[in-house]
């Protein structure tokens, strides 16, 4: 039995999606990753590391001024890499660590919304970044290009 129904468009459904999923993830990594450069960019270059440590100080992050150099480097040069989609495990698992810890420490206790400053963005970019640690990258990820020629490497391998 037909689980499409023997409808030819429902049985293209899921090879339409599969073509579509390498340019979907390129979108999100490059939207998400321009959010991360453009905070991170916004901690060295308009609050100034002096600026973002003092804010860490005073919502209780610890080691403020360390913090805000690594934060603030991390948001930059992850933003870079998710948009590269360079590393994509390592620095999507660390931008998530990232704003779970801007959760614990700045939004959680302001409610959900982002109007009232609360979770909200900070969650939908927790969830994102957790998502494109694990996607494979889409098309034109670094990851993918060195996966592939490692494959071509084993392939060439006798065994």
């Amino acid at each position: 039995m037909d689980v499409h129904g023997g409808s030819p468009a429902l049985r293209e459904q899921p090879a339409l999606i599969e073509k579509a999923r390498p340019i979907a993830l390129l979108l999100a990594r490059v939207g998400l990753g321009t959010v991360f450069i453009a905070n991170g960019w916004e901690k060295f270059a308009m609050t100034g590391i002096g600026g973002t440590a003092a804010f860490f100080e005073s919502v209780g992050v610890p080691l403020p001024w360390v913090s805000a150099v690594v934060i603030a480097t991390l948001e930059l040069v992850g933003g870079v890499a998710l948009v590269l989609g360079l590393l994509l495990p390592v620095f999507g698992t660390l931008l998530t660590l990232d704003m779970l810890g801007a959760i614990v420490f700045v939004h959680g206790s302001k409610g959900f919304f982002i109007a009232d400053d609360g979770v909200e963005f900070v969650l939908a970019l927790a969830a994102a970044s957790l998502a494109i640690a694990f996607s494979g990258g889409g098309a034109l990820a670094a990851d993918n290009l060195w996966q592939g020629r490692k494959a071509k490497v084993l392939e060439r391998t006798p065994r």
